[in-house]
C-alpha cells in the first residue's frame, strides 16, 4: 500500500473518531470537559475550601501536607488552620479524613479511599463528570447512584449545592435487564445555579488535580525559563559554530 493511501486512511480514521466523539457528546455519553487551569490560584483556593468542607469528612489526601497546600495556594498558616483544618492536625501534618478509620470500616464495611491521586488515575474530565452525575436511587444502600459510575457506594456530598437530578431511562438491551440511564434532569434546584455549580465542580477538580502532583505548579512556571535558557544556549552555540567555521574556510 502506498504512503498516500496510508495517509488517506489515517485521516479518515481520525475524522471518524472525532465524529463518534461528537455523537457521544450529543447523546450525553461522553465525558464533559473540565477545562482545568492549575495556574488559576483563585480556583485552587476555592477548590480547597469546597473539598475540605464537603469531602474531607470521609476522604483523605494523605500525600499532601497542610503546609505545602498553604505555600502553593498562597494561603497563610492562620487561614489554613482556622478554615481548612477540621481534625486538629498540625500545619506540617498530612491531610487526613475527619472520619475515624475504625468507624468508617464499621459503618461502611470499608474506609472511603484516599483521593490524593484520583485525578491522575481517573483523569480530570472523568472526575468532573462524576461529580455532576449523581441521582437519587432508593435501591442503593445510601440512596444514591451515579450515571457515570453505576452502583457507586457513596452518597452525593454536593446535593445541597447542585439540587436533585432525576434520571431519564432508555430501553433495556434485553428482557429482564435494567433500563439504562440516558440523561439526568434537574428536578429540584440547589443553593447554586447550574452555571455556578459547574464552576464549583471545576474548582474541586482543579484542586484534586493539583493535589495529585503539587510540583506541577512550579514545574510549569519554570518551564518558560527553561525554554528561554535553551533558546539562548542555542544562539550561543550558533555563534560559536559560525566563528569556528570562519577560521576553517
Amino acid at each position: 500500500m502506498t504512503k498516500t493511501r496510508w495517509t488517506t486512511r489515517l485521516a479518515l480514521l481520525a475524522s471518524g473518531l472525532l465524529l463518534s466523539a461528537g455523537a457521544m457528546a450529543a447523546e450525553g455519553g461522553a465525558l464533559l470537559q473540565a477545562g482545568n487551569d492549575l495556574g488559576d490560584q483563585a480556583s485552587l483556593q476555592r477548590g480547597a475550601k469546597l473539598f475540605m468542607n464537603y469531602c474531607s469528612g470521609c476522604h483523605s489526601l494523605k500525600y499532601l501536607r497542610y503546609s505545602r497546600m498553604a505555600s502553593d495556594l498562597g494561603l497563610s498558616e492562620e487561614e489554613v488552620m482556622n478554615h481548612l483544618n477540621f481534625t486538629g492536625a498540625k500545619i506540617g501534618d498530612h491531610i487526613e479524613a475527619s472520619m475515624p478509620k475504625d468507624g468508617a470500616t464499621q459503618w461502611f464495611g470499608k474506609a472511603p479511599p484516599d483521593l490524593s491521586l484520583i485525578a491522575r488515575v481517573r483523569g480530570a474530565d472523568w472526575l468532573y463528570t462524576y461529580q455532576k452525575s449523581f441521582y437519587p436511587d432508593q435501591t442503593r444502600p445510601l440512596g444514591w447512584n451515579n450515571k457515570l459510575f453505576p452502583n457507586v457506594s457513596m452518597p452525593n456530598p454536593l446535593w445541597e449545592l447542585q439540587g436533585i437530578q432525576q434520571p431519564e431511562y432508555g430501553e433495556a438491551e434485553a428482557p429482564g435487564m435494567d433500563k439504562p440511564v440516558v440523561a439526568l434532569k434537574l428536578a429540584a434546584p440547589g443553593k447554586l445555579s447550574p452555571a455556578e455549580f459547574d464552576h464549583a465542580v471545576r474548582d474541586i477538580t482543579n484542586f484534586l488535580e493539583y493535589a495529585g502532583e503539587p510540583a506541577a505548579l512550579k514545574r510549569q512556571s519554570m518551564g518558560v525559563w527553561v525554554v528561554l535558557f535553551l533558546a539562548f544556549l542555542t544562539f550561543l552555540a550558533y555563534l560559536v559554530k559560525k566563528e569556528y567555521w570562519r577560521d576553517v574556510h
